[in-house]
This record gives C-alpha cells, structure tokens and sequence, in this order.
C-alpha cells in the first residue's frame, strides 16, 4: 500500500489547459473515485499519475518519493482500463502471467500467484481459454487479475465497467467493494456513473473543467454539496433548481418570488440581502406534494418504477422538469394540477454565484 500527494499538478496540451493545478492526499488504502462530466480532466489526471501523460507543473509522491520522472513500469502502480487490454492470442493464465515472466520471477512462483489470484476472482476455470471465449465481464476479471498479480501498491482503474450490460456491472460493482476490502490496496476509480461513485468509494473527488471542487465522504457531498455543481452532478437524479428573488424577509422567515411570479414563504435562519438573486435546491425524495396550497405544477410526465415513480413536474411553460420522488401506489395523471410544499421539507440555498449557503 501507498498514500499519494498531489501538489499543484498541471497539465496542458498545446498550449490547452486541462488541469489547473490539483491538491490531493490519498491515505493508503483508500478507495478513491474521481468523477465530473466528459472532459473535466479525470482520466488525464488518472493517466498523470499512471505516467502516461508527462505532468507539466507540480509534484507527485507515491509515498515518500517524488514520481515526475519515474517510468510508469517502476512507480508501483497497476493499471485495469476500460476495453480490457488483453492479449488475443494468449490463454487467461499466460495473460495473468505475462508481467510477472517479464520480471524474472520463477515460473513455481508465477504459478502460485496467478492460481491464487484466480480463486480469489472466481475464474480457477478459465486458465486455458483465449479472451475470445470469455464474456465482458469474465475479460474484466482477467485484466484486474492480471494487475493484482503484481502487488502494486496502487491500483488505477478507468472506467472499467463501461462496456458491461447493466446486471454484471452490479455484480462486479460489488465483487471490487469485496476486493478492496480484502487486499486494502489504495485504489483510485475514474467513472461517469453516480452509482459506482456512491457504493464504492471511501472518498469523492468531484473535477469540473480541470479543477477539483469538492472532497468527502459520498454522504458528505450528497448532504453537503458546496455549490450547485456538485449538487447537481451528484445524485441521481440530479437536485432540483428553483429560482428565486429575495423579497422582504423578516426574522426566521425567508420571503422570495420566483421567476413565475409567485410569492413564497419559508422558515430560514439564513439572511439574504434584500432583493438578492438565490437558488433553492431540493432533493426528488425530498419534495412534499400538496392538494391544496403551495407552488403551483402541472405533471408532465411520469415513469413507474415499480416500488417508486418519478413525477416530471412544471412550474410554467418555460421553466424546466421538477422531479419528484414519490409512491407509485397514488393515482397520479398527465397534466394534473398539484402544488409543491417547501414547508418542513429539507432546502438547500445557494447565492447568486452558486455557492451554497445552508451547510
């Protein structure tokens, strides 16, 4: 195991920016995700620390030596990508085997390991099959069988679950939480996908256009996001958006308009200024459904779900989808009138910027 310190890392192409300078410590052992939107720079900085993008600016340490001018080969770190990278024409074993051959270790010592390292991934029965004969997530098993063999002390994975249907990313999805906790190696996961983000990692690293703009816990930044960003892109599905005008607020009482035009009222400690644009932003299972009074919303659409629908709500026409998380048992209908509750409900408010002001 290893921990790893970024200083300021940069990374450009001609002349292009990617990263702006990131700042982050992984504790040894960790399981750490990166996540943002396609093009933030998550795989860059993924491939900066594998040394296969040459950084530009700053400082890696993979535990206490400096890693800029180390080749990939010696910073002690394995690698599993996306489209598995195995090679066709040899067998499971000799594919698990290969690094180890190259390094000069015993063939009675290569054995052990890759047996034992195939009991451990489930695939003992398939030393002798070529890729071609394995299904996705069988390859998947091979290529990060294939680097644990080696004792890293850091494992990378990039997106290695993309190319599996939706049943055996669960499954496998469960079998790397497994994996970590048996070999408490440090792991670092890059993905798009909230779900592996949330079930899996000890930390999230949240990167937005080559900038990191929040660390924690995934509770941590799905119950305390520092802006709209991560609130947004955290979740799924994402908060919802409410904009709103500050509007003659007194003590304990924070009174808006929004941009329908209605006038609303809720219970807040928070002062905003008066006038001040803010957002408020609410989670699908945290909106309350009224008969009677509230913001008023007609249903666009709904998607059952079997234990749960989702509620595609409108404030007005030009307003974007309000959803709501709610019970599929209630009778609801296309282009019915309901009003939402912001009473008693948990909000978050950002300011004009974003920036969240209710952690």
């Amino acid at each position: 195991m290893a921990s790893l310190l970024l200083k300021n890392i940069k990374k450009s192409y001609l002349n292009n920016p990617i990263l702006h300078g990131i700042n982050l410590h992984i504790e040894n052992g960790e399981f750490i995700v990166f996540v943002g939107p396609s093009g933030c720079g998550k795989s860059t900085l993924l491939r900066s620390i594998a040394g296969l993008e040459e950084i530009n600016e700053g400082e890696l340490f993979i535990g206490d030596k400096m890693m800029n001018q180390v080749s990939p080969s010696e910073r002690g770190i394995a690698m599993v990508f996306q489209n598995y990278a195995l090679y066709p024409h040899m067998s499971v074993y000799d594919n698990m085997a290969f690094g180890l051959k190259l390094s000069g270790m015993p063939a009675d010592e290569i054995s052990a390991v890759v047996n034992s390292t195939a009991k451990t991934l489930k695939i003992e029965n398939l030393l002798t099959r070529k890729p071609k004969a394995l299904s996705g997530g069988q390859r998947q098993r091979v290529a990060i069988g294939r680097a644990i063999v080696r004792k890293p002390d850091v494992f990378l994975f990039d997106e290695p679950l993309s190319n599996l249907d939706a049943s055996l990313r669960v499954q496998m999805r469960i079998e790397l939480a497994n994996l970590h906790r048996l070999l408490r190696t440090t792991m670092i996961y890059v993905t798009h996908d909230q779900t592996e983000a949330m079930t899996l990692a000890d930390r999230i690293v949240v990167l937005n256009a080559g900038n990191i703009e929040q660390v924690g816990s995934p509770l941590e930044l799905y119950n305390h996001p520092i802006n709209t960003f991560v609130a947004g892109f955290i979740g799924s599905p994402n908060m919802n958006f409410i904009e709103c005008t500050e509007n003659n607020s007194s003590a304990g009482m924070l009174n808006f308009t929004l941009l329908s035009g209605e006038h609303c009222s809720i219970g807040s400690a928070i002062e905003i200024s008066a006038g001040a644009r803010f957002t408020i932003g609410i989670r699908p299972e945290n909106i309350i459904i009224n008969a009677t009074q509230g913001i008023s919303v007609r249903v666009q659409a709904i998607e059952k779900l079997g234990d749960m629908s989702y509620l595609y709500l409108q404030m007005n026409e030009q307003s974007e989808s309000i959803i709501a998380r709610v019970a599929t048992e209630a009778n609801w209908e296309i282009d019915q009138q309901l009003f939402l509750d912001l009473t008693g409900t948990r909000l978050h408010l950002f300011d004009h910027l974003g920036v969240c002001l209710s952690n």
